[in-house]
């Protein structure tokens, strides 16, 4: 995606090939550069989803199931909003971190959405042909006996 972002007055051209990978690849002004974004802790995204969840008490029924999933860290949520394009996991697969699981589209361009986590996939919640929401949960993990 393209973005044009000013910093100190001075106007630069951003495109980042998929935010998704690591390292994020990104162009600025024509110069390519290999960026590792940090890690949130877990504590903070926790804390910022309970925040936005209050934030808007009157979601629909079919997307508070999907953000209680989100919120108890058992679910991957789609990082953009759009259509599904294909699935490539089921319920029962084991999957690794970085494993491609779908493909969303948006805005013309094919997106590969990455597994955040390694484990056991108990249901997928999304379909091929379906329009996801920004942090729709998309698959739901199998709970484990440890923490990840």
């Amino acid at each position: 995606m393209k973005y044009k972002i000013t910093v100190n007055n001075k106007t630069h051209e951003v495109e980042i090939e998929n935010i998704n990978t690591r390292p994020v690849i990104a162009f600025v002004d024509g110069t390519r550069f290999e960026v590792m974004p940090e890690r949130r802790k877990e504590s903070d995204e926790i804390k910022n989803k309970v925040e936005r969840k209050s934030f808007n008490p009157n979601q629909p029924a079919a997307n508070s199931h999907s953000s209680n999933l989100a919120l108890n860290g058992n679910a991957q949520t789609a990082p953009l909003p759009g259509t599904v394009i294909e699935v490539f996991v089921k319920a029962g697969e084991k999957v690794e971190a970085g494993q491609v699981i779908l493909i969303i589209e948006a805005m013309k361009m094919k997106n590969s959405i990455r597994s955040l986590k390694g484990g056991t996939i108990s249901e997928v919640l999304v379909s091929a042909g379906q329009s996801v929401a920004h942090k729709q949960a998309l698959i739901k993990f199998a709970e484990t006996g440890g923490t990840t």
